[in-house]
């Protein structure tokens, strides 16, 4: 069928591109049909040959398949390690991809990290060597002198088997001074990359067919809209942190996708004075940064929602739309008091309309979305001083693993010390994310306190009913929920008291 008369539905949507662009390394490629689930490392592995990165998990857990993506950020290039496991081809439309095999310079030579790792004995068996390689460039690339404990977090979504870590970080701490970062090929062309991407760069929709579907990516949110409404069984796939598992591990077929990911106004982020204005497509990374100045525990929970390279994939729009009742941003968002922006194409152009956070999420992967309806933006009012706020993660694994609960809760005190509100939010314990109503009715109006925070737990159980599952039985999830709760007690009336590993191991390390 041609091309004109298969999309012809989308019309409306603006201009229509047949051909999916973007760079492999400093290579144009052109690509007429794809199909819209075909990953970056199925791609580079059997259509490419490009062998070097490798597939571990298949669920951007192990960090072996790691490439690095450069995108236009306001202009300026950007580079992100993310797992080519799970992202899909078509997503890297005007973007930059960059694999192990680039990494050497002009001569042939390896490029500072790898010599880094070579002098440190930073590999063993190799598998996992090109993963740590490129996440080491990554952080390379965007920070001129991290710290251990940056090195740490950079690394925390690369897994290995062999060496115990302490070598790749050291081989982390002595790539800077094996080659000063101006000495770089990848910094010393980042204009010239630029320079491409942004001619590649346009206003029109990419429409692109495969054998096994469709795949849609929008410039506008006008053209997003029309799309939206007229494939309504369309799968809209943000950094496919989610999605991309459905396709590797549960085998699923989508017919059709819509990615928003080439609106730069879905990006932005947005200082409104007494809130934060959020665009659905804004990454975790970059949510993290505006979000931090709020709240440190915020900040840490933020770090440990998976690896960077999950971070740099991952929307706050997507992490919302997806409804899972054990995603982490939702109840901190709840307790703050968010509102979700919906939008959706109407007759006289572009619709809104705005609802309280917890009120989009339903039932189990069942949201208030309207037909036509998608994820626009989150507006985060900021902490007021009379407004104690504490988040709290617990885990199996300490970093990049799924809650078993998750705890936020934010209080307005009054002038007299008592509780004028109370906001409690849970993940973990229902099939949504969802407030604790009888325990904020039990605060309310008293003194936070011992005896009040003990009466606000006895409620728990009204508010929930866990279930038991491979992260953790009901009863550890309703125990959890109550001691989340006491925690935000002691850390508030009595801050020096230890109540956090991470901070307990440092107290230690340097006792």
């Amino acid at each position: 069928m041609p091309l004109s008369a298969r999309h012809s539905d989308v019309a409306t949507s603006g201009s229509l591109r047949s051909t999916l662009r973007f760079l492999l390394g400093d290579e144009l490629i052109e690509i007429a049909r794809c199909d819209p689930t075909l990953t970056v490392l199925d791609w580079l592995r059997l259509e490419k040959r490009m062998t070097g990165t490798k597939e571990g998990c298949a669920e951007g857990d192990c960090g072996a398949c790691t490439v690095l993506v450069g995108r236009l950020d306001r202009g300026e290039l950007r580079y992100e390690a993310i797992n080519a496991c799970i992202r899909f081809l078509p997503t890297l439309d005007g973007c930059q991809l960059l694999t192990v095999e680039h990494l050497k310079d002009e001569a042939g030579d390896l490029h500072p990290v790898q010599r880094a790792m070579v002098e440190c004995h930073g590999s063993q068996c190799g598998f996992c060597t090109p993963g740590f390689v490129m996440s080491l460039v990554a952080l390379r690339l965007n920070e001129a002198a991290p710290s251990v404990a940056r090195l740490e977090d950079a690394l925390a979504g690369n897994l290995c088997r062999c060496t115990g870590y302490e070598p790749i970080i050291a081989a982390g701490r002595r790539m800077g001074e094996i080659a000063p970062r101006d000495a770089d090929r990848l910094l010393r062309d980042r204009e010239v990359v630029a320079g491409r991407l942004a001619a590649l760069s346009d206003a029109e929709t990419l429409a692109l067919d495969g054998e096994r579907g469709r795949f849609y990516a929008p410039a506008t949110v006008e053209a997003l809209a029309v799309l939206v409404a007229d494939h309504p069984q369309a799968t809209l796939v943000a950094g496919a942190t989610d999605v991309g598992l459905w396709v590797t591990k549960q085998m699923k077929r989508l017919d059709t996708v819509i990615h928003p990911g080439r609106i730069e106004a879905l990006r932005v982020i947005t200082d409104a004075g007494d809130h934060l204005r959020f665009g659905a497509m804004a990454s975790h990374v970059d949510v993290r940064e505006a979000l931090a100045p709020l709240s440190p525990q915020l900040d840490e929970m933020m770090r440990r929602f998976g690896g960077e390279q999950v971070r740099n994939a991952g929307t706050i729009g997507g992490n919302i739309a997806n409804g899972s009742p054990i995603g982490d941003l939702p109840p901190a968002l709840i307790a703050l008091g968010a509102t979700l922006v919906l939008a959706r194409n109407g007759r006289a152009g572009l619709e809104r309309r705005s609802i309280p956070l917890e009120s989009f999420f339903l039932d189990y992967r069942k949201q208030d979305r309207r037909p036509g309806e998608f994820v626009e933006a989150v507006m985060v009012p900021k902490l007021a001083p009379e407004m104690p706020f504490h988040v709290s993660k617990v885990s199996k694994r300490f970093d990049e693993d799924i809650s078993a609960v998750c705890g936020a809760f934010r209080l307005t005190l009054a002038g007299d010390g008592l509780i004028a509100e109370a906001r409690l939010a849970y993940g973990g314990l229902a099939g949504i994310p969802k407030r604790a109503k009888a325990a904020e009715a039990a605060l309310t109006g008293q003194v936070f306190d011992e005896a009040a925070v003990s009466a606000a737990i006895a409620t728990l159980s009204q508010d929930f009913t866990p279930l038991d599952d491979m992260r953790a039985s009901a009863a550890y999830r309703l125990k959890v929920a109550g001691n989340l709760l006491r925690r935000f007690l002691i850390e508030t009336r009595a801050p020096g008291t230890g109540t956090r590993v991470a901070g307990l191991l440092a107290e230690a390390a340097h006792g």
